[in-house]
Protein backbone atom coordinates (compact mmCIF):
# COMPACT_ATOMS: atom_id res chain seq x y z
CA UNK A 1 0.00 0.00 0.00
CA UNK A 2 1.38 3.62 -0.76
CA UNK A 3 0.32 6.05 1.43
CA UNK A 4 0.43 8.59 -0.91
CA UNK A 5 -2.36 7.05 -3.42
CA UNK A 6 -5.57 8.60 -3.35
CA UNK A 7 -8.37 6.00 -2.74
CA UNK A 8 -11.57 5.78 -3.26
CA UNK A 9 -14.60 3.49 -2.31
CA UNK A 10 -18.52 3.48 -1.95
CA UNK A 11 -18.65 4.29 1.88
CA UNK A 12 -22.19 3.24 2.07
CA UNK A 13 -24.24 0.15 1.74
CA UNK A 14 -24.18 -1.08 -1.81
CA UNK A 15 -28.23 -1.96 -2.74
CA UNK A 16 -30.42 0.41 -3.72
CA UNK A 17 -30.98 3.26 -1.56
CA UNK A 18 -32.00 7.20 -1.50
CA UNK A 19 -28.42 8.11 -1.50
CA UNK A 20 -25.10 6.69 -1.86
CA UNK A 21 -21.83 8.20 -0.75
CA UNK A 22 -18.68 8.04 -2.17
CA UNK A 23 -14.97 8.90 -0.35
CA UNK A 24 -12.06 10.04 -1.91
CA UNK A 25 -8.49 10.28 0.39
CA UNK A 26 -5.30 11.28 -0.41
CA UNK A 27 -3.18 14.36 -2.07
CA UNK A 28 -4.95 14.22 -5.72
CA UNK A 29 -9.11 13.98 -3.77
CA UNK A 30 -9.24 18.19 -4.59
CA UNK A 31 -8.29 17.77 -7.87
CA UNK A 32 -10.66 14.91 -8.44
CA UNK A 33 -13.56 17.11 -7.05
CA UNK A 34 -12.35 20.11 -9.65
CA UNK A 35 -12.30 17.41 -12.45
CA UNK A 36 -15.30 16.02 -11.88
CA UNK A 37 -17.66 18.89 -11.51
CA UNK A 38 -15.60 21.27 -13.71
CA UNK A 39 -15.37 23.59 -11.00
CA UNK A 40 -13.10 25.23 -7.97
CA UNK A 41 -13.24 23.67 -4.70
CA UNK A 42 -16.37 24.83 -2.50
CA UNK A 43 -15.15 26.23 1.20
CA UNK A 44 -14.43 23.42 3.83
CA UNK A 45 -16.74 21.37 5.51
CA UNK A 46 -19.72 22.98 3.72
CA UNK A 47 -22.30 21.06 1.31
CA UNK A 48 -22.73 22.45 -2.47
CA UNK A 49 -24.92 21.06 -5.22
CA UNK A 50 -22.79 20.15 -8.47
CA UNK A 51 -23.06 18.40 -11.51
CA UNK A 52 -20.32 15.33 -11.76
CA UNK A 53 -19.32 14.63 -15.51
CA UNK A 54 -17.56 11.77 -16.72
CA UNK A 55 -13.72 13.24 -16.95
CA UNK A 56 -13.17 12.00 -20.30
CA UNK A 57 -16.56 12.71 -22.31
CA UNK A 58 -18.43 14.97 -20.28
CA UNK A 59 -21.34 13.74 -20.16
CA UNK A 60 -23.28 14.36 -16.56
CA UNK A 61 -23.42 11.43 -14.54
CA UNK A 62 -25.83 12.67 -11.49
CA UNK A 63 -26.44 15.90 -9.33
CA UNK A 64 -24.63 15.48 -6.08
CA UNK A 65 -24.19 17.09 -2.41
CA UNK A 66 -20.02 17.48 -2.75
CA UNK A 67 -18.00 18.08 0.56
CA UNK A 68 -14.52 19.13 1.11
CA UNK A 69 -12.10 18.51 3.87
CA UNK A 70 -8.87 19.46 3.72
CA UNK A 71 -5.97 17.65 6.05
CA UNK A 72 -5.65 17.00 8.68
CA UNK A 73 -8.25 17.96 9.63
CA UNK A 74 -10.73 14.52 8.25
CA UNK A 75 -11.56 11.22 9.63
CA UNK A 76 -7.77 9.91 7.95
CA UNK A 77 -5.94 13.17 8.23
CA UNK A 78 -5.43 13.70 4.20
CA UNK A 79 -7.63 15.27 2.31
CA UNK A 80 -11.06 14.22 1.91
CA UNK A 81 -13.73 14.35 -0.83
CA UNK A 82 -17.27 13.12 -0.13
CA UNK A 83 -19.30 12.78 -3.10
CA UNK A 84 -23.45 12.29 -2.33
CA UNK A 85 -25.14 10.88 -5.16
CA UNK A 86 -28.39 9.35 -5.96
CA UNK A 87 -28.20 5.34 -4.62
CA UNK A 88 -29.53 3.81 -7.95
CA UNK A 89 -26.62 0.99 -8.69
CA UNK A 90 -25.91 2.37 -12.41
CA UNK A 91 -25.65 6.10 -10.80
CA UNK A 92 -23.24 4.34 -8.26
CA UNK A 93 -21.33 2.32 -11.00
CA UNK A 94 -20.85 5.52 -13.22
CA UNK A 95 -19.17 7.34 -10.88
CA UNK A 96 -16.61 4.37 -9.77
CA UNK A 97 -15.80 4.24 -13.26
CA UNK A 98 -15.66 7.65 -13.43
CA UNK A 99 -12.92 8.10 -10.70
CA UNK A 100 -11.18 5.22 -11.85
CA UNK A 101 -10.53 7.27 -15.05
CA UNK A 102 -8.98 10.14 -12.85
CA UNK A 103 -5.31 10.00 -12.40
CA UNK A 104 -3.62 8.91 -9.58
CA UNK A 105 -7.08 7.57 -7.91
CA UNK A 106 -7.32 3.72 -6.98
CA UNK A 107 -9.91 2.27 -5.46
CA UNK A 108 -9.64 1.29 -1.68
CA UNK A 109 -8.08 -1.74 -0.15
CA UNK A 110 -10.38 -3.21 2.60
CA UNK A 111 -10.08 -1.33 5.92
CA UNK A 112 -7.88 1.17 4.44
CA UNK A 113 -9.54 4.56 5.86
CA UNK A 114 -9.49 3.24 8.97
CA UNK A 115 -5.57 2.16 8.62
CA UNK A 116 -4.84 5.55 7.14
CA UNK A 117 -6.67 7.14 10.20
CA UNK A 118 -4.62 5.22 12.38
CA UNK A 119 -1.27 5.82 10.76
CA UNK A 120 -1.36 9.73 10.58
CA UNK A 121 -2.69 9.72 14.59
CA UNK A 122 -6.45 10.44 14.06
CA UNK A 123 -7.51 7.26 15.45
CA UNK A 124 -5.59 4.72 17.60
CA UNK A 125 -5.97 0.82 17.41
CA UNK A 126 -9.14 0.69 20.30
CA UNK A 127 -10.78 3.31 18.25
CA UNK A 128 -10.27 1.88 14.93
CA UNK A 129 -11.45 -1.24 16.91
CA UNK A 130 -14.46 0.54 18.26
CA UNK A 131 -15.25 2.23 14.70
CA UNK A 132 -15.88 -1.46 13.77
CA UNK A 133 -18.04 -2.72 16.90
CA UNK A 134 -20.40 -0.12 15.89
CA UNK A 135 -21.02 -0.92 12.21
CA UNK A 136 -21.12 -4.31 13.54
CA UNK A 137 -23.36 -3.59 16.52
CA UNK A 138 -26.77 -5.69 16.99
CA UNK A 139 -27.88 -4.66 20.30
CA UNK A 140 -28.10 -0.98 22.01
CA UNK A 141 -25.82 -2.74 24.78
CA UNK A 142 -23.15 -3.52 22.69
CA UNK A 143 -23.77 0.19 20.32
CA UNK A 144 -23.11 2.00 23.72
CA UNK A 145 -19.92 0.28 24.18
CA UNK A 146 -18.59 0.43 20.61
CA UNK A 147 -19.38 4.08 20.92
CA UNK A 148 -17.58 5.09 24.09
CA UNK A 149 -14.51 2.70 22.85
CA UNK A 150 -14.82 4.49 18.86
CA UNK A 151 -14.91 8.02 21.02
CA UNK A 152 -11.00 6.89 22.57
CA UNK A 153 -12.36 6.16 26.09
CA UNK A 154 -10.36 3.51 26.25
CA UNK A 155 -7.31 5.43 24.70
CA UNK A 156 -7.29 7.95 27.03
CA UNK A 157 -7.38 5.46 30.12
CA UNK A 158 -4.33 2.87 27.98
CA UNK A 159 -2.44 6.60 27.29
CA UNK A 160 -2.46 7.50 30.86
CA UNK A 161 -1.57 4.45 31.96
CA UNK A 162 1.35 4.56 29.29
CA UNK A 163 2.15 7.84 30.13
CA UNK A 164 3.04 6.92 34.06
CA UNK A 165 4.50 3.92 32.87
CA UNK A 166 6.99 5.60 30.61
CA UNK A 167 7.94 8.05 34.25
CA UNK A 168 8.67 5.05 35.90
CA UNK A 169 10.83 3.99 33.22
CA UNK A 170 12.02 6.77 33.28
CA UNK A 171 13.43 7.25 36.51
CA UNK A 172 14.97 4.07 36.45
CA UNK A 173 16.72 3.90 33.59
CA UNK A 174 18.10 8.17 34.54
CA UNK A 175 19.41 6.19 37.32
CA UNK A 176 21.18 4.10 35.23
CA UNK A 177 22.75 6.10 32.07
CA UNK A 178 23.27 10.05 33.96
CA UNK A 179 24.41 8.13 37.60
CA UNK A 180 26.88 10.78 37.05
CA UNK A 181 24.83 13.67 36.62
CA UNK A 182 23.53 15.97 39.58
CA UNK A 183 20.18 13.56 39.97
CA UNK A 184 18.33 12.67 43.41
CA UNK A 185 19.63 9.63 45.59
CA UNK A 186 16.55 8.26 45.38
CA UNK A 187 15.93 8.57 41.46
CA UNK A 188 15.60 4.58 40.90
CA UNK A 189 13.21 3.95 43.54
CA UNK A 190 10.53 6.45 42.58
CA UNK A 191 9.35 4.43 40.42
CA UNK A 192 7.74 1.27 42.73
CA UNK A 193 5.09 3.62 43.98
CA UNK A 194 3.91 4.56 40.91
CA UNK A 195 4.17 0.64 39.25
CA UNK A 196 2.40 -0.10 42.38
CA UNK A 197 -0.37 1.26 41.45
CA UNK A 198 -0.32 0.81 37.78
CA UNK A 199 -0.34 -3.02 38.49
CA UNK A 200 -3.32 -2.41 40.96
CA UNK A 201 -5.64 -0.46 38.63
CA UNK A 202 -5.08 -3.05 35.78
CA UNK A 203 -5.49 -6.03 37.65
CA UNK A 204 -8.78 -4.42 39.03
CA UNK A 205 -9.58 -4.37 34.50
CA UNK A 206 -9.10 -7.76 34.26
CA UNK A 207 -11.02 -8.89 36.71
CA UNK A 208 -13.90 -7.02 35.06
CA UNK A 209 -12.97 -8.16 31.30
CA UNK A 210 -15.31 -10.85 31.08
CA UNK A 211 -17.96 -7.79 31.11
CA UNK A 212 -16.51 -6.29 28.09
CA UNK A 213 -15.92 -9.53 26.06
CA UNK A 214 -19.05 -11.20 26.24
CA UNK A 215 -21.29 -7.55 25.52
CA UNK A 216 -19.36 -7.05 22.23
CA UNK A 217 -19.31 -10.89 21.23
CA UNK A 218 -22.95 -11.83 23.07
CA UNK A 219 -23.46 -14.29 25.55
CA UNK A 220 -23.57 -18.27 24.76
CA UNK A 221 -26.16 -20.12 26.23
CA UNK A 222 -26.47 -23.98 24.96
CA UNK A 223 -29.72 -25.77 24.65
CA UNK A 224 -29.11 -29.28 25.94
CA UNK A 225 -31.27 -32.73 26.65
CA UNK A 226 -32.41 -36.35 25.49
CA UNK A 227 -33.24 -36.76 21.22
CA UNK A 228 -36.56 -35.14 21.00
CA UNK A 229 -37.13 -33.01 24.36
CA UNK A 230 -38.15 -29.98 22.54
CA UNK A 231 -34.58 -28.10 22.33
CA UNK A 232 -35.02 -27.02 18.36
CA UNK A 233 -38.79 -26.60 19.25
CA UNK A 234 -37.64 -24.12 22.45
CA UNK A 235 -34.89 -22.48 20.43
CA UNK A 236 -37.53 -21.64 17.70
CA UNK A 237 -39.88 -19.90 20.68
CA UNK A 238 -37.02 -17.97 21.98
CA UNK A 239 -36.06 -16.89 18.50
CA UNK A 240 -39.97 -16.13 17.51
CA UNK A 241 -39.23 -17.52 13.98
CA UNK A 242 -38.18 -21.28 12.18
CA UNK A 243 -34.43 -21.04 13.11
CA UNK A 244 -34.75 -24.93 13.53
CA UNK A 245 -35.80 -28.34 11.67
CA UNK A 246 -38.12 -29.50 13.99
CA UNK A 247 -39.31 -33.36 13.75
CA UNK A 248 -40.68 -36.21 16.02
CA UNK A 249 -38.22 -37.77 14.92
CA UNK A 250 -35.39 -38.56 17.50
CA UNK A 251 -31.91 -37.25 16.18
CA UNK A 252 -33.00 -34.62 14.11
CA UNK A 253 -30.07 -32.47 15.23
CA UNK A 254 -26.65 -33.34 13.74
CA UNK A 255 -24.52 -30.09 14.33
CA UNK A 256 -24.26 -27.24 16.26
CA UNK A 257 -27.42 -24.68 15.02
CA UNK A 258 -26.36 -20.75 16.22
CA UNK A 259 -29.34 -18.40 16.76
CA UNK A 260 -28.45 -14.64 17.46
CA UNK A 261 -30.78 -12.46 20.14
CA UNK A 262 -31.22 -9.43 21.07
CA UNK A 263 -32.51 -9.51 24.54
CA UNK A 264 -33.36 -6.14 25.89
CA UNK A 265 -30.10 -4.52 24.47
CA UNK A 266 -27.82 -7.62 25.61
CA UNK A 267 -26.58 -9.78 23.15
CA UNK A 268 -26.95 -13.61 23.18
CA UNK A 269 -26.17 -16.78 21.32
CA UNK A 270 -28.35 -19.64 21.33
CA UNK A 271 -26.76 -23.44 20.61
CA UNK A 272 -29.08 -25.91 19.34
CA UNK A 273 -26.81 -28.85 20.40
CA UNK A 274 -28.00 -32.78 19.03
CA UNK A 275 -29.52 -34.69 21.81
CA UNK A 276 -27.11 -36.63 24.46
CA UNK A 277 -28.03 -40.36 24.73
CA UNK A 278 -26.04 -43.68 24.33
CA UNK A 279 -25.78 -44.62 20.23
CA UNK A 280 -23.58 -46.03 17.70
CA UNK A 281 -24.55 -43.95 14.85
CA UNK A 282 -21.02 -42.34 14.19
CA UNK A 283 -22.45 -39.23 12.90
CA UNK A 284 -24.66 -38.85 16.52
CA UNK A 285 -21.96 -40.01 18.21
CA UNK A 286 -19.95 -36.58 16.58
CA UNK A 287 -23.13 -34.61 17.37
CA UNK A 288 -23.02 -35.60 20.88
CA UNK A 289 -19.58 -34.89 21.24
CA UNK A 290 -19.70 -31.21 19.60
CA UNK A 291 -23.07 -30.60 21.58
CA UNK A 292 -20.99 -31.50 25.00
CA UNK A 293 -17.90 -29.73 23.90
CA UNK A 294 -19.85 -26.46 23.25
CA UNK A 295 -21.68 -26.43 26.08
CA UNK A 296 -18.76 -26.64 28.56
CA UNK A 297 -17.20 -23.76 26.44
CA UNK A 298 -20.94 -21.48 26.82
CA UNK A 299 -21.49 -19.21 29.74
CA UNK A 300 -24.08 -21.17 30.66
CA UNK A 301 -26.86 -23.71 29.90
CA UNK A 302 -30.26 -24.92 29.42
CA UNK A 303 -30.68 -28.67 31.06
CA UNK A 304 -34.26 -29.44 28.58
CA UNK A 305 -36.58 -32.13 30.14
CA UNK A 306 -39.63 -33.55 28.70
CA UNK A 307 -42.66 -32.96 30.86
CA UNK A 308 -43.70 -36.69 30.51
CA UNK A 309 -40.34 -37.68 31.91
CA UNK A 310 -40.23 -35.72 35.28
CA UNK A 311 -38.48 -35.80 37.60
CA UNK A 312 -36.11 -38.38 35.84
CA UNK A 313 -33.17 -36.64 34.59
CA UNK A 314 -30.80 -38.28 32.43
CA UNK A 315 -27.69 -39.55 32.66
CA UNK A 316 -25.83 -37.39 30.14
CA UNK A 317 -27.52 -34.25 31.72
CA UNK A 318 -26.81 -34.60 35.43
CA UNK A 319 -22.94 -34.06 35.34
CA UNK A 320 -23.88 -30.71 33.79
CA UNK A 321 -26.26 -29.52 36.58
CA UNK A 322 -24.88 -26.63 38.17
CA UNK A 323 -25.02 -22.33 39.09
CA UNK A 324 -24.09 -22.04 35.53
CA UNK A 325 -27.43 -24.21 34.43
CA UNK A 326 -30.87 -23.48 34.37
CA UNK A 327 -33.17 -26.48 34.25
CA UNK A 328 -36.23 -26.20 31.90
CA UNK A 329 -39.29 -28.99 31.60
CA UNK A 330 -40.89 -28.48 28.27
CA UNK A 331 -43.95 -30.04 26.64
CA UNK A 332 -46.18 -28.81 29.50
CA UNK A 333 -49.04 -28.98 27.54
CA UNK A 334 -49.08 -32.72 27.17
CA UNK A 335 -48.64 -32.98 31.41
CA UNK A 336 -49.00 -30.79 33.95
CA UNK A 337 -46.00 -30.54 36.28
CA UNK A 338 -45.16 -27.89 39.29
CA UNK A 339 -41.99 -25.86 38.79
CA UNK A 340 -40.06 -27.38 42.19
CA UNK A 341 -36.82 -27.51 40.19
CA UNK A 342 -36.94 -25.64 37.28
CA UNK A 343 -39.25 -23.50 35.00
CA UNK A 344 -42.28 -25.31 32.99
CA UNK A 345 -42.85 -24.30 29.05
CA UNK A 346 -44.66 -25.47 26.23
CA UNK A 347 -42.56 -24.46 23.25
CA UNK A 348 -45.62 -25.81 20.97
CA UNK A 349 -48.07 -23.81 22.95
CA UNK A 350 -45.54 -20.75 24.12
CA UNK A 351 -46.70 -20.82 27.26
CA UNK A 352 -43.97 -20.05 30.01
CA UNK A 353 -41.40 -18.95 27.13
CA UNK A 354 -42.33 -15.03 28.39
CA UNK A 355 -41.22 -15.66 32.22
CA UNK A 356 -37.98 -18.28 30.43
CA UNK A 357 -37.14 -14.73 28.73
CA UNK A 358 -37.39 -12.56 31.65
CA UNK A 359 -34.88 -14.85 33.45
CA UNK A 360 -32.45 -15.32 30.53
CA UNK A 361 -32.51 -11.47 30.47
CA UNK A 362 -31.62 -11.64 34.45
CA UNK A 363 -28.87 -14.06 34.12
CA UNK A 364 -27.64 -11.91 31.13
CA UNK A 365 -27.73 -8.82 33.24
CA UNK A 366 -25.86 -10.29 36.02
CA UNK A 367 -22.77 -11.65 33.68
CA UNK A 368 -22.75 -8.67 31.63
CA UNK A 369 -23.48 -5.71 33.88
CA UNK A 370 -21.26 -3.02 35.47
CA UNK A 371 -21.41 0.14 37.77
CA UNK A 372 -18.74 1.61 35.33
CA UNK A 373 -17.69 1.09 31.60
CA UNK A 374 -15.07 -1.71 31.37
CA UNK A 375 -12.05 -1.22 29.55
CA UNK A 376 -11.63 -4.51 28.02
CA UNK A 377 -13.77 -5.98 25.41
CA UNK A 378 -11.09 -7.87 23.32
CA UNK A 379 -9.31 -11.25 24.13
CA UNK A 380 -6.22 -9.23 22.26
CA UNK A 381 -6.55 -6.28 25.02
CA UNK A 382 -6.79 -9.07 27.84
CA UNK A 383 -3.78 -10.59 26.21
CA UNK A 384 -1.76 -7.50 26.18
CA UNK A 385 -2.39 -6.52 29.75
CA UNK A 386 -2.11 -9.65 31.51
CA UNK A 387 1.67 -9.89 29.62
CA UNK A 388 2.18 -5.99 31.05
CA UNK A 389 0.73 -6.76 34.65
CA UNK A 390 2.97 -9.78 34.96
CA UNK A 391 5.69 -7.43 33.87
CA UNK A 392 4.99 -5.37 36.37
CA UNK A 393 4.94 -7.97 38.94
CA UNK A 394 8.08 -9.45 38.28
CA UNK A 395 9.52 -5.46 38.74
CA UNK A 396 7.64 -5.06 42.30
CA UNK A 397 8.79 -8.65 43.44
CA UNK A 398 12.58 -7.73 42.24
CA UNK A 399 12.74 -5.56 45.41
CA UNK A 400 15.13 -2.92 45.42
CA UNK A 401 18.66 -5.10 45.37
CA UNK A 402 18.13 -6.31 41.58
CA UNK A 403 20.17 -4.52 39.21
CA UNK A 404 18.48 -1.28 37.63
CA UNK A 405 19.08 -2.83 34.09
CA UNK A 406 16.94 -5.54 34.78
CA UNK A 407 13.72 -3.63 36.54
CA UNK A 408 13.77 -1.39 33.70
CA UNK A 409 13.67 -4.33 30.81
CA UNK A 410 10.50 -5.14 32.96
CA UNK A 411 9.31 -1.76 32.85
CA UNK A 412 10.17 -1.74 28.83
CA UNK A 413 8.34 -5.08 28.43
CA UNK A 414 5.54 -3.55 30.30
CA UNK A 415 5.37 -0.52 27.98
CA UNK A 416 5.53 -2.60 25.08
CA UNK A 417 2.46 -4.49 25.54
CA UNK A 418 0.66 -1.94 26.92
CA UNK A 419 1.19 -0.18 23.55
CA UNK A 420 0.33 -3.09 21.68
CA UNK A 421 -3.44 -2.11 22.49
CA UNK A 422 -3.24 1.71 21.41
CA UNK A 423 -0.55 0.88 18.71
CA UNK A 424 1.92 3.14 20.03
CA UNK A 425 5.26 2.54 21.72
CA UNK A 426 7.59 5.77 21.12
CA UNK A 427 11.61 5.85 22.49
CA UNK A 428 11.65 9.16 21.77
CA UNK A 429 8.61 9.77 24.40
CA UNK A 430 10.92 8.25 27.13
CA UNK A 431 13.67 10.67 26.25
CA UNK A 432 11.86 13.64 26.31
CA UNK A 433 10.97 12.60 30.07
CA UNK A 434 14.48 12.03 31.03
CA UNK A 435 15.45 15.26 29.36
CA UNK A 436 12.64 17.50 30.77
CA UNK A 437 12.17 16.00 34.31
CA UNK A 438 15.47 16.09 35.25
CA UNK A 439 16.96 18.70 33.35
CA UNK A 440 20.15 15.92 31.91
CA UNK A 441 22.41 18.40 29.91
CA UNK A 442 20.60 21.98 30.66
Amino acid sequence: MTVMDTIFALASGRGRAGVAVFRLSGPQAGAALESLTGQSLPPARAARLRWLKDPETADRLDQALVLWFPGPGSFTGEDVVELQIHGGAAVSAAVARALGKLPGLRPAEAGEYARRAFANDRLDLTSAEGLGDLINAETEGQRRQALRQMDGAMERIYEGWRTQLIEALAMTEAAIDFADEDLPDDVGLRARPVVAELCAAMERELTRAPVGERLRDGLTVAILGAPNAGKSSLLNALARREAAIVSDRAGTTRDVIEVHLDLHGLPMTLLDTAGLHDTVDDIELEGIRRARARALTADFRILLLDARDWPVMPEALRDLTGPDSLLVINKTDLRAVEETAGLAVSAKTGAGIDHLIETLTARAEALMSSSEPVLITRQRHRYALEDCVRELQRFLAAGTDRDFELLAEDLRMAARALGRITGRVDVEDLLDVIFSEFCIGK
